[in-house]
C-alpha cells in the first residue's frame, strides 16, 4: 500500500486539455432562470465544471443587460486550456472570467437560450471539447 504523503494523483489527460466555464446570464423572478439552474445543477453532478452566474439586472452589469436583457436564462461555455491557466496562476495573473471574452485563454463561446435540458448541455460541452 503507497504512503500516503508520498503518492501523487495526476489529473486525467482531459482536465489537462480543458477546462469548461458556464457563466449562466439569469435575472430575478424568472421561472425559467430557475430551470436552468437545476439543469445546471443536475449536470455538474456528473460532469463538474466552471460557474459564474450574472444577474443582467444588477448595478453595473449593464453591458448584459442591454445584450441578454430579454434572452435569459442565457448559457454561455467557454473552453480555458489548464496549460495557459497554470502559466497565469504561476505568474499571478488575473483571468477575465467574462462570457465574451475570446481572447487567447478562450476557445470560443457556445450559448444556449430560454430553455434547455441536461442533454443539451451536455452536448455543447461535448462539441466544445471536440473543437
Amino acid at each position: 500500500m503507497p504512503n500516503r504523503r508520498t503518492s501523487i494523483m495526476w489529473p486525467s489527460p482531459r482536465l489537462l486539455r480543458h477546462a469548461c466555464q458556464i457563466t449562466l446570464f439569469t435575472r430575478a423572478n424568472c421561472g425559467l432562470c430557475t430551470q436552468a439552474k437545476q439543469v445546471l445543477s443536475n449536470v455538474w453532478d456528473k460532469r463538474p465544471f466552471e460557474y459564474q452566474e450574472i444577474d443582467v439586472m444588477a448595478a453595473g452589469q449593464q453591458a448584459w443587460k442591454d445584450l441578454y436583457e430579454f434572452d435569459t436564462p442565457v448559457v454561455s461555455l467557454s473552453l480555458f486550456s489548464l496549460a495557459i491557466r497554470l502559466e497565469a496562476y504561476k505568474k499571478k495573473v488575473h483571468i477575465e472570467k467574462s462570457a465574451n471574452q475570446d481572447g487567447p485563454l478562450s476557445r470560443g463561446s457556445r450559448k444556449l437560450m430560454h430553455r434547455f435540458i441536461e442533454t443539451d448541455i451536455e452536448k455543447l460541452m461535448n462539441e466544445a471539447e471536440q473543437s
